[in-house]
């Protein structure tokens, strides 16, 4: 089992491999800017652990947790 978004603790950078899932949903979640060889660094998680907030590309970005399983890190 390869380790996802979802799975990445506050405070780490990681790089995106690939993103699973099809149709619109991932062509919403490319669409952010989540895409293969991207640097990913998790700012904070809410709460009760949904949404992560992320930094992608210079921006911050929300992302519901049942979308960042959908992306593969390292």
């Amino acid at each position: 089992m390869s380790r996802t978004l979802r799975d990445v603790k506050v405070g780490e950078t990681v790089s995106v491999i690939k993103l699973n899932g099809s149709g619109p949903v991932k062509r919403r979640i490319m669409d952010m800017g989540l895409t293969k060889g991207t640097e990913v660094y998790v700012r904070k998680v809410a709460p009760l652990g949904d949404p992560v907030e992320l930094t992608v590309r210079g921006y911050e970005l929300s992302v519901r947790k049942d979308d960042a399983e959908l992306v593969e890190v390292q």
